[in-house]
């Protein structure tokens, strides 16, 4: 999901696995540090309890399971290998032969004739492609995109160099992925890159390692609910108490709950309401989020095993990208956020836009960390006027209102 996400699993695995004598001693110690996270949402689920029935709310998950629409869109498959072997799964979206012009739709204007343009959609910590589910649709057909997910998340495969050799995760092999998948999927022609959370981590540090590039190739950027650093300092929402707490002993609790990965993944299972209101709130600002859409989030998330989970977490803390944003100088740049971003709030947004003074900054109301999947619209929109302003986009072409949103952006 976001990198709120960690907090979330090691709440609910620290309620769900104390069924062994010296495991439930240290899950329990992590539940009382950890629980502040969970407090609000378990109220919530506690609640809701008491007017609707278990086996109701199980049968309503399955029927948004097996009805709702997002996460379906599928592309030309294909595979990239990172520099340790890492098979990397990505999608193609072509663009369609013959675009046609229906009135239903938004006209794109611009003056010049635009250049075959790919865009690169890079997705954020335990989720996968799927989570640009909405913007794919929009752009669908109109400009080629490029879906991926990154390694040991979605369909890719595990990280090579962390399952065999142990070696750490970092922002910067993140980096190196990106650019085989667009060595494979992308070998020539410009580019847009589009990153959210941490694939906006991973745009960064592309650029960091590969400024030859984004100079020569990259005619825009996109960066949604993402940081270039001090993610440390972010404080979740909680009470100063809470916060010193879960940077004490969180990543060694994490670690714990990764090396009993099949214990822990029964105990989410077990406690799913209370893992579905953690979602919630540190993926959702607003209080009227389709329940197909959060379903799907928590889908995706409860994708994500506990293991993998650990294994990216350590990487956030070390995360300072700061210096690579003057590789965006030269070229329109979105910067996007919401408002109610717990996970990486908009002031590291506004940071970027600070670096970057060209730059559209957009803040969205009523919005939090999976802003994309909250308010559909206003992400589209912004990021149709960027490939607009990039020259992405075919003559004559036109982007649907595809998604719906209760809400306005304010502008930067």
């Amino acid at each position: 999901m976001s990198e709120s996400s960690a907090e979330a699993v090691a709440a609910v695995a620290s309620a769900a696995t104390g069924v062994a004598g010296n495991w439930r001693k240290a899950t329990g110690i992590a539940g009382a540090a950890i629980g502040v996270i969970a407090a609000g949402a378990a109220a919530g689920v506690a609640i809701e309890r008491m007017t609707v029935g278990r086996g109701m709310r199980e049968r309503a998950r399955l029927a948004l399971d097996s009805t709702g629409p997002y996460g379906s869109l599928r592309g030309t498959p294909g595979t990239a290998h990172a520099d340790d072997g890492t098979e990397l799964y990505y999608e193609v979206d072509d663009i369609e032969p013959d675009l046609a012009v229906t009135p239903k739709r938004r006209r794109l204007f611009g003056r010049k004739a635009p250049a075959p343009v790919t865009v690169v959609f890079s997705h954020g910590y335990c989720l996968n492609q799927d989570s640009w589910h909405f913007q794919r649709a929009a752009l669908r057909g109109i400009v080629r995109t490029v879906h991926w997910d990154q390694r040991s998340h979605g369909r890719s495969a595990r990280g090579v160099a962390q399952l065999e050799d142990g070696m750490p995760l970092t922002i910067d092999q993140l980096g190196r992925d990106l650019k085989a998948v667009i060595d494979a999927a992308v070998p020539e022609g410009p580019i847009v890159l589009v990153g959210h959370s941490m694939g906006g981590m991973t745009v960064m540090a592309l650029a960091d390692q590969y400024p030859d590039l984004i100079r020569d190739r990259v005619v825009a950027t996109a960066f949604v609910g993402t940081s270039s650093g001090r993610l440390g300092e972010v404080n979740f929402g909680l009470p100063v108490a809470g916060v010193n707490a879960v940077r004490r002993i969180l990543p060694g609790v994490l670690k714990a709950l990764g090396q009993q990965a099949a214990l822990v993944e029964r105990g989410r299972r077990a406690t799913a309401d209370l893992f579905a209101g953690i979602i919630k709130r540190y993926s959702f600002a607003s209080r009227d989020v389709d329940p197909a859409v959060a379903r799907f989030a928590e889908r995706m998330i409860e994708g994500t095993p506990i293991d993998v989970v650990a294994e990216f977490y350590p990487a956030f803390t070390d995360h300072d990208k700061t210096a690579a944003l003057t590789h965006f100088r030269d070229m329109p740049v979105l910067v996007l956020a919401g408002i109610g971003d717990l996970v990486t709030p908009s002031e590291h947004s506004e940071a970027i836009a600070d670096l970057l003074p060209d730059a559209e900054l957009v803040l969205v109301p009523d919005a939090g960390h999976l802003v994309m999947l909250e308010h559909p619209e206003v992400v589209t929109d912004r990021l149709a006027d960027l490939l607009t302003r990039a020259g992405a986009v075919p003559a004559g072409a036109t982007v649907s209102g595809y998604g719906s949103t209760s809400s306005t952006a304010q502008r930067g």
